[in-house]
């Protein structure tokens, strides 16, 4: 039983790999793609962001059909349309059809970021979920260590259009593995209607409850510190400290390890501890660490391996705050899981974009925007995570009260 309930999660991984796959793999081939298309290497990073468009809207779209016609039959549409749009991608010849293609892409390939949370709701008990999510962060960690590389050798030896045979065989597995061992979770239920109307009723629902809201937040805003660390980690390393690029793969590596370490030790964490707790402990750590990281930063003091350590213990809080709050998330949700996912990868998905862009946007030629963007996120999400913790527990007393006072009612 245990074997067979870690081979569901190794495939519920793969379908949420299949977005950092397809975001990280074909990087390394921007400037053979750029030469083979007759563009620049500019043009082609718009395929990119068509891809972070189709991830962020598609997964809005597929919760309400997760829901309303069981989990199976979106996941078939969404794969069998990923690997349509990776055959496209793979044969494209010009720049301009490459971008169109990434946006099909990412729009079918989000089916199994937005499923495999909801069927993590579906099969397993609800005081199980943040360790299922734990495992799925060591499938979906390991992710940006392999892309990239797999992605430079398969470039460098085969050409840039085979990246996306890879990924069209990877779509193509999770598919046959959807289909002949993932089980059903929760079946389709027929009066849940499609009606725009509805749909948005339903998404207002699910963010009205303080427990989504609270550590969707919490989550999402301590996950994006993470990607101000991808925008800004390669100009600080190699443009600053100087690192050559075969060294900052290392680093990277490092610290990777570190968050997927992390997510597991939470996993042993949690047979002592709630996940309430943890989080609280991950963040407040997490808002230290990333304070001390900014204002040594301000002041001179970090050279190079320093700054990996303090960033490796930053991360290494994310290695338990991503788990706990995704489950926490979801929790409240049974009949709308589908739903609830889609909006909290919504919500990861554009917060983790903002901040990317943020760096980007505050470059001064120092570590200062991606180490003060990482600070931030660290210190407002744990604001959030108190305040929202608070506005829970009021809630819960509210209605403790309430289901006291009815009771009395019916005993006079």
């Amino acid at each position: 039983m245990r074997n067979k309930k870690f081979f569901i999660v190794m495939i519920l991984g793969m379908m949420s790999a299949i977005g950092p796959f397809s975001i990280d793999m074909y990087l390394p081939g921007f400037p053979a793609i750029a030469s083979d298309l007759n563009t620049t290497v500019a043009h082609i990073s718009l395929s990119l962001s068509s891809f972070f468009i189709g991830i962020s809207l598609g997964q809005l779209l597929y919760g309400p059909l997760l829901d309303r016609y069981g989990r199976k039959r979106p996941l078939y549409f969404g794969l069998s349309l990923y690997i349509a749009a990776s055959i496209g991608c793979a044969v494209a010849t010009s720049a301009d059809a490459l971008i169109v293609l990434r946006l099909f892409q990412a729009l079918g390939g989000c089916v199994g970021m937005v499923a495999s949370r909801a069927l993590v709701r579906d099969i397993f008990p609800v005081e199980e979920n943040a360790k299922v999510f734990s495992l799925l962060m060591l499938v979906i960690g390991v992710s940006p260590i392999i892309a990239p590389t797999l992605g430079g050798y398969v470039t460098a030896s085969l050409g840039w259009h085979w990246v996306f045979v890879v990924l069209t065989l990877m779509g193509v597995f999770n598919l046959v593995a959807v289909h002949f061992f993932l089980p059903e979770g929760r079946k389709a239920d027929k009066t849940l209607s499609l009606a725009p109307p509805v749909i948005l009723r339903r998404f207002r629902d699910v963010l009205k409850e303080p427990q989504f809201y609270t550590y969707a937040l919490t989550g999402s805003i301590a996950s994006a510190g993470l990607y101000a660390y991808i925008s800004g980690s390669p100009y600080v390393f190699m443009e600053i400290f100087r690192v050559s690029e075969k060294q900052y793969g290392w680093i990277f590596a490092l610290i990777a390890l570190g968050l997927i370490g992390s997510s597991q030790v939470n996993s042993v964490l949690l047979r002592n501890f709630t996940s309430q707790a943890i989080v609280k402990v991950a963040l407040f750590c997490q808002a230290s660490i990333g304070l001390v990281l900014f204002v040594f930063t301000w002041l001179g003091w970090l050279e190079v391996f320093s700054t990996i350590f303090l960033i490796f213990i930053f991360l290494c809080s994310q290695g338990f705050t991503f788990p706990n709050t995704s489950a926490l998330s979801l929790a409240p949700f049974s009949k709308t899981a589908g739903s609830a996912s889609a909006l909290l990868g919504s919500i990861q998905m554009a917060i983790g974009a903002t901040m990317s862009a943020l760096v980007s946007m505050l470059s001064n030629h120092t570590a200062l925007p991606m180490t003060g963007v990482m600070a931030g996120c660290a210190v407002t999400s744990l604001t959030i995570l108190l305040i929202g913790s608070r506005v829970i527990r009021f809630k819960a007393n509210q209605a403790v009260a309430e289901e006291k006072a009815v009771d009395m009612i019916r005993t006079t």
